[in-house]
């Protein structure tokens, strides 16, 4: 029977030796790679806590001691431990647990976390409410050195520092958020880090020391004022002492019986104070440790689910993006880019291999990165974000006040739009249509197809205005061999028209080629439905779109986003304005968070995909056929059951 197979709770922790705590940091980083070979997940950050996350839990008594996760990516060794590992290949699975901390799921996991550098905070309200109530527990908030880089953890840090709580701060640097950690603070953590060896070695000295007959706890003692009275004198310069912290370490990060010391003494502490842990990210896998960057998130062993509508072939929109970036900065000089800690997921990377100093990666600071780029854009350059939709929340205040007040030509490129799938409810790019859609002179687009991407990439160029483009974690569909209509501000295109079609689809970026699938199905049936791409999100010619609208009977609008304040709402709004009187329906998500699934599983929950559109549209040309009591009343006027198509269907763009 494995060491693991006996662990129901933290608590069964408490009765292995220290060798079996290192067998069981084995079979703990065994289960993950299996697991995340099988389901895809976060993988490097997860082998370099194991260890760490035993300590912690041999030690602090979870749920009373509260451990709080930043990012919460790297909990998958703590999930393990509190119950969950029986369900853990479920991972990041439709109906299994969740890739992250998940409050429903544990009341071990605090916080539902999904999204950087908030821990600190967090912890400290947390630590705060109980000191009020006079429950008992320890705080313990685990931060990832590239959490650093947030202005939220410093301001944490700082108010921390203040109230002189006695919060526990676990240090884990690793050197890397998701690409290496970049700055000041990264630079500063190294050289902090540099006497591992020699803290490895004093903690030796120091176990020696007390075993000492007689003496050995005095000598402790006069050795440890020597070395406090050193410090002060020629180390005085510490960041997390400067803000009122009292620093432990470094302490080498998969030395258990050092972590297992070092936290049994702070545990002790009637102050705020920070363990500075020193790890590997990727431990126990070579090629993870070698390349943590690429083994940080990973996909299934499978090919990544393709996008609606698509088969497996042609690029992803995130490659086209890329591309056209790399074409761009080529044509014009003024072209740079600006990442926060994404650098490969966004593709921007491929630029910095060409041209690295046209390339900012600001690290975990999404609201300096929309900021800073506003000063590049005042300079007269012209800076393209690149930043995923769930994370570009953290800066919606810069993107106001910094980019659309001023007017300022910054493009932002929002990765991972719409349905992302298996990283559950922290990591929906669902909200950004309605987010952004009503800031005052920014552009926002929703490309169909890699063409689309490059063609608006070329036209905002040319706009000097802010510009948004929204796009999915998803293969491009296959662009139509036509040549594809030149854009046009605030107008979209049909993809599919017929004569005497009753209804019109208003599809938002891809989902227009899905509409145009279901288009084709039903036109086999003898039915005929009009779809059109509508491509701009705002900046919409509405007189163009209610002239364009009245022609139908029925419409039917199609977004891979929150209906709530969605694009839907604003062509709804248009249209009574205007008094066109049309029969409307509006498909999209919930404004709930969705959890982790696959993102065609998403789509067809939303009734976004082929069936679901056309058994939408299918619902909404009958509603719209005359009742046989109407057809007996209204002279003549013959039943005759579906309605042909006049004319044949044209396949346009």
């Amino acid at each position: 029977m494995s060491l693991l197979d006996r662990i129901s709770g933290p608590a069964d922790l408490q009765g292995l030796s220290i060798s079996e705590l290192h067998r069981l940091a084995e079979e703990i980083r065994l289960r993950i790679i299996e697991t995340v070979q099988r389901n895809g997940g976060h993988l490097a950050s997860n082998l370099g806590v194991v260890e760490l996350t035993i300590a912690l839990h041999r030690v602090f008594r979870s749920p009373t001691d509260a451990i709080v996760w930043d990012v919460g990516h790297q909990c998958y060794p703590h999930k393990i431990l509190t119950g969950r590992a029986v369900r853990f290949g479920t991972l990041r699975r439709k109906g299994g647990i969740s890739g992250f901390p998940k409050r429903q799921e544990s009341e071990h996991d605090i916080f539902d976390t999904g999204h950087s550098s908030t821990a600190i905070s967090s912890a400290l309200g947390l630590l705060q409410a109980r000191m009020c109530t006079g429950q008992k527990g320890r705080v313990i908030a685990v931060v990832g050195d590239g959490a650093l880089t947030s202005g939220l953890a410093m301001e944490g840090l700082s108010n921390a520092g203040q109230l002189s709580l006695p919060l526990i701060l676990i240090l884990n640097d690793n050197r890397m958020s998701i690409s290496r950690s970049v700055g000041s603070i990264s630079r500063y953590l190294s050289k902090l880090s540099a006497s591992v060896r020699y803290q490895s070695f004093r903690t030796r000295v120091d176990a020696a020391v007390l075993r000492i007959p007689r003496i050995g706890n005095l000598l402790f003692s006069l050795i440890n004022r020597g070395k406090r009275a050193i410090k002060a004198i020629f180390f005085k310069e510490n960041l997390f002492v400067d803000y009122g912290f009292e620093y432990v370490g470094p302490i080498e990060g998969h030395n258990i019986t050092a972590l297992i010391d070092a936290f049994l003494h702070v545990r002790e502490l009637n102050r705020p104070v920070v363990v500075h842990v020193v790890t590997k990210k990727g431990k126990g896998l070579g090629k993870a440790e070698e390349d943590p960057e690429s083994f940080h998130g990973l996909g299934p062993s499978c090919p990544d689910i393709p996008g609606p509508g698509t088969t497996s072939h042609g690029e992803s929109f995130t490659t086209s993006f890329a591309d056209a970036l790399v074409r761009i900065a080529q044509q014009d000089h003024r072209v740079v880019a600006v990442t926060a800690a994404m650098g490969s997921g966004t593709g921007v990377a491929k630029l910095a291999e060409r041209w690295p100093r046209r390339v900012f990666d600001v690290g975990i600071a999404e609201q300096h990165a929309v900021a800073f780029a506003a000063g590049l854009a005042q300079g007269g350059l012209r800076p393209v974000v690149a930043i995923y939709s769930t994370f570009m929340q953290r800066a919606v205040d810069q993107v106001f006040q910094e980019v659309a007040l001023a007017k300022l030509p910054v493009l932002f490129a929002l990765d991972r739009a719409g349905a992302v799938g298996e990283d559950g409810e922290t990591h929906q790019g669902i909200y950004d249509i309605a987010l952004f859609k009503a800031m005052p002179n920014l552009v926002l687009f929703a490309p169909a197809d890699s063409e689309e991407v490059s063609a608006f990439m070329d036209f905002a160029l040319g706009l000097d205005v802010p510009c948004m483009m929204r796009y999915p974690k998803a293969y491009s569909p296959c662009p139509s061999p036509q040549p594809m209509l030149p854009l046009e501000l605030g107008k979209g295109i049909f993809m599919r028209k017929c004569a005497g079609a009753k209804v019109l689809v208003l599809a938002v970026g891809p989902l227009a080629y899905t509409a145009a699938e279901a288009s084709d199905r039903l036109e086999k049936a003898g039915l005929s439905v009009d779809v059109y791409n509508v491509r701009f999100l705002s900046s919409i010619d509405e007189n163009y779109l209610a002239t364009l609208c009245a022609q139908y009977e029925g419409l039917v609008i199609m977004e891979d986003g929150v209906r709530t304040g969605g694009f839907g709402e604003s062509v709804a709004a248009i249209l009574a304005e205007r008094g066109v009187n049309v029969k409307i329906t509006a498909c999209g998500f919930e404004r709930n968070p969705l959890d982790q699934a696959s993102r065609d599983e998403l789509l067809a929950r939303a009734g976004l995909d082929a069936k679901g559109i056309q058994k939408v549209l299918s619902e909404m040309l009958q509603s719209l056929e005359p009742s046989p009591q109407q057809v007996a009343s209204t002279p003549g006027v013959a039943r005759i059951g579906p309605r042909a198509v006049s004319g044949e269907v044209q396949h346009v763009r």
